[in-house]
């Protein structure tokens, strides 16, 4: 494996492009065999809705997330308080962090890319 990459994700998918290119981006960064943490924040956490239509990118989003679930990855999702356990709203694997945890996992990662 590669050196561990997060992609920090806060980006409304319903008004920029910039969260569907953040999954886009985190599916070529997998590709090349890198460790991936993937955090969702605020609004950008609408990308794993089972309803992509009123999303910028709603056709590419489905896409990608559905890859990234063929691939095994799991998401972190932002929550006010760490929960015990996983959630799974469409299949995808869901990790609850808090803002504390998000910031442990950004200084275990060898870089990361942030889109607002």
């Amino acid at each position: 494996m590669g050196a561990p990459i997060l992609i920090l994700i806060s980006a409304d998918p319903k008004t920029t492009h910039r969260a569907n290119e953040a999954l886009r981006i985190a599916l070529g960064i997998l590709a090349g065999e890198n460790d991936v943490t993937i955090v969702l924040r605020d609004k950008a956490i609408s990308l794993l809705d089972e309803d992509t239509d009123d999303l910028v990118d709603g056709d590419d989003i489905a896409k990608h997330v559905a890859t990234l679930k063929k691939l095994g990855q799991a998401f972190h999702i932002e929550e006010p308080a760490p929960r015990d356990g996983n959630r799974d709203r469409t299949g995808q694997n869901m990790i609850p962090v808090s803002p504390e945890e998000i910031t442990e996992l950004m200084a275990r990662s060898d870089r990361f890319l942030i889109f607002q």
